[in-house]
């Protein structure tokens, strides 16, 4: 059959798709800015109509009414990192969380462990091929959906068409909801202008040789060390998400991919957040090849880019270096996310940076502790980190001993806390 009159065939509306699950079936709900909409609210209202739904998903943008209380017995969510609108869920015991790497999120689903049978996925209008791009978020919905049983399929006008290994033929969409709606937008950046931040960003620029290749994670530290790379050359990016703030840098010639050692020419990732800007300009462009994030996020991929920059924050660090990044203290906040796959990547890379960044306080709390708090989850190992940076400056804690990186933590606390952190150190035999 002519790919368009399968298309044709397979329109439906999203009351009439989500009929398609059934009770007890796992699904797997793509995210970030992504989320299919209409979709997902018509899987609400249908939901006193099922029992025992698991919805796998990653960190999602936007209204969470599937994780309500009154969505219990109907619903549950299974999130493999904490977003905002599903914490409190994940916290009172409504929603589930499973640790996992991001790297390793879609193998989960690839080698049955957990098998998907139906996934909710967002896409872009096929081409003359009959090829639908999965658009802003290719990385952790691909390889899912391709092991999903049945693909429900939102079909958005307003999809960016992504390019890379970003691809699925329409035939392989067992239901499509045609939709024409704006994508959501999440303008990264701290939005009080912080001069903390501003700092640390300096600092972290201080460490970006020309010819870097680099990963920013999410929040407003990675994003404002952008501002501070206009002076270098020949940068790149191999990252699993990036938003608005590089385009300026690819406008000026900086960030031209030019020294990548993997994939020269090209910007990597597995997804972007970002405003309609960032949308518009990743539409169609060969500049950007977005990947499934097994193949983004493998430390072994990562590790192929000479002079890897690896830009991550933290909840908190203790005076040996283990860093935690995903709860306060038991109680869970985010998760990995990809962490420790770029961390590691950077650390094997030739002349890699990997960085933890963090401000010295939080809420007039010191980040920078003898000890973290009892049931802290610890995402980057003594063992793995390298740099930690604060406004107080610059820790290269790799191949030191504890004493060493107690005193060159201390040194970049919050001068408030240096006097207690020490004076713990010394309980500790730390110094």
């Amino acid at each position: 059959m002519d790919w368009n009159k399968l298309y044709q065939s397979r329109i439906t509306t999203p009351e009439d798709a989500v009929r398609h699950i059934k009770s007890g079936d796992r699904l797997f709900l793509t995210g970030n800015c992504s989320v299919p909409q209409r979709t997902l609210a018509a899987l609400v209202e249908y939901a006193p109509e099922l029992q025992d739904v698991e919805i796998c998903q990653a960190l999602t943008i936007g209204a969470a009414d599937y994780v309500a209380p009154e969505m219990e017995g109907h619903l549950r969510v299974n999130t493999l990192f904490i977003s905002a609108n599903v914490r409190t869920a994940v916290q009172e015991g409504r929603a589930d969380f499973t640790p996992v790497l991001l790297s390793e999120f879609p193998l989960l689903f690839k080698k049955g462990i957990l098998p998907i049978d139906v996934a909710l996925i967002h896409a872009s209008p096929p081409d003359e091929h009959g090829f639908c791009s999965f658009g802003i978020e290719v990385g952790l919905t691909k390889s899912a959906a391709e092991a999903a049983h049945i693909i429900i399929a939102e079909v958005n006008q307003q999809m960016p068409r992504t390019l890379g290994d970003s691809f699925i033929h329409v035939s392989k969409l067992n239901y499509i909801v045609p939709v024409n709606y704006p994508l959501p937008e999440l303008p990264m950046g701290d939005e009080v202008g912080s001069e903390i931040t501003e700092k640390i960003a300096e600092r972290i620029a201080e460490l970006i040789p020309d010819g870097a290749t680099m990963q920013m994670g999410i929040g407003a530290i990675p994003d404002a060390v952008l501002k501070y790379l206009y002076g270098k050359k020949d940068l790149g990016v191999h990252s699993e998400l990036f938003s608005d703030g590089i385009i300026d840098l690819v406008d000026a010639g900086v960030m031209n991919n030019s020294r990548k050692t993997l994939h020269p020419g090209k910007m990597i990732a597995g997804f972007v957040i970002g405003t309609r800007r960032l949308y518009d300009w990743v539409d169609d462009n060969p500049l950007i090849e977005l990947h499934p994030t097994e193949y983004v996020n493998d430390p072994y991929v990562i590790a192929q880019n000479d002079r890897m920059v690896a830009i991550n924050s933290a909840i908190e660090v203790d005076l040996t270096g283990q860093v935690c990044a995903d709860s306060i203290g038991p109680r869970l906040f985010s998760g990995v996310g990809g962490q420790l796959d770029f961390i590691y990547g950077a650390s094997r890379s030739k002349g890699g940076v990997p960085i933890i960044a963090l401000p010295s306080t939080a809420r007039q709390i010191s980040r920078i502790v003898a000890m973290l708090k009892p049931g802290a989850g610890v995402v980057t190992t003594r063992n793995h980190v390298h740099y930690v940076v604060t406004e107080y400056g610059i820790a290269d804690l790799y191949g030191k001993t504890i004493r060493q990186r107690a005193r060159s933590l201390i040194n970049i606390a919050h001068p408030q806390f240096q006097g207690e952190l020490e004076k713990q150190a010394r309980e500790l035999h730390y110094l």
